[in-house]
């Protein structure tokens, strides 16, 4: 006897089998900067649980048997080359040259101001650790 009227009775509904690729086709797509797990789970119509399950076992295998996703954004996605660009920096300026560092501390109606070399900017920030402490 069938006490539920909306079921029928029948075979069962099995799981769903997902391919390897698949799995690491969305594996891949959660670490995308900015994509959240469960939007990625929505586009590929599975449970986040899921998705989160086969992240998290994918964290464990080691490198070797990791199976790569042919992710492809657009047209057919290339390696970027790695190009050396030459910059032209400006020339040094010499320390007798180079101007002053130049501090000015102001409380009330006092005002103190400090000129230091600039070459020994490193004993003017220990001298304003100091100062400030």
């Amino acid at each position: 006897m069938n006490t539920i009227p909306d079921q029928q009775a029948g075979p069962r509904q099995r799981r769903r089998a997902h391919s390897d690729e698949f799995k690491a086709g969305a594996v891949a797509a959660c670490s995308q900067p900015g994509m959240s797990m469960a939007a990625v789970a929505m586009a590929h119509s599975i449970n986040a649980n899921l998705l989160r399950r086969w992240v998290h076992e994918a964290e464990m295998k080691p490198r070797s048997e990791v199976v790569r996703a042919n992710v492809v954004d657009g047209a057919k996605a290339q390696e970027p080359k790695t190009v050396f660009v030459p910059v032209s920096l400006p020339a040094p300026v010499p320390p007798a040259q180079a101007p002053d560092i130049r501090i000015e501390l102001r409380r009330g109606p006092t005002t103190v101001t400090v000129s230091w070399p600039a070459g020994a900017a490193s004993e003017c920030a220990a001298w304003m650790r100091e100062l400030l402490r």
